[in-house]
C-alpha cells in the first residue's frame, strides 16, 4: 500500500515537473519566434533607412537639376514634391490591398517560418 502512494506521488511530481517544463518550453520558443521576427524586422528597417536616405539625396539633386533647366531652383522641388504628392495619394488609394496584406502576410510567415527553412 505504501509502495502505491509513493508511486502515485511520484507520478503526481512527475506530471507536475513536465508541466512546468512545458510551460517553459512554450514560453522559450515564443521568445525564440518573437526575437526571429523583431531581427527581420530590424534588419529590413536598417534597409530601408539607407534606401530612404539615397532616395531623399537623390531628389535633391533632381530637384536641383530641374531647378536649373526651368530657370528657378524653388520649381524643381515644386516639380518633385508634385510628384511625390501624386505617389502618396496613389499609395494611400491602394494602401489596404496592397500595403497592409503584404505587411500582414510578411510577419504571419516570419512567424510560422521554420528554423531550417530560414531563406531571409
Amino acid at each position: 500500500m505504501k509502495n502505491k502512494v509513493i508511486l502515485i506521488e511520484m507520478l503526481i511530481e512527475k506530471a507536475e515537473q513536465y508541466g512546468k517544463t512545458s510551460i517553459e518550453l512554450y514560453k522559450l520558443k515564443a521568445i525564440d519566434k518573437s526575437t526571429d521576427v523583431f531581427a527581420s524586422l530590424a534588419s529590413r528597417i536598417v534597409i530601408v533607412v539607407i534606401i530612404a536616405l539615397f532616395f531623399i539625396l537623390f531628389t535633391i539633386g533632381i530637384a536641383l537639376y530641374l531647378g536649373d533647366l526651368l530657370g528657378k531652383s524653388y520649381y524643381g522641388f515644386f516639380a518633385v514634391s508634385g510628384f511625390y504628392g501624386l505617389v502618396a495619394i496613389v499609395l494611400y488609394a491602394i494602401r489596404k490591398q496592397v500595403l497592409e496584406e503584404t505587411f500582414n502576410n510578411y510577419i504571419i510567415n516570419q512567424i510560422f517560418k521554420e528554423k531550417g527553412n530560414a531563406s531571409n
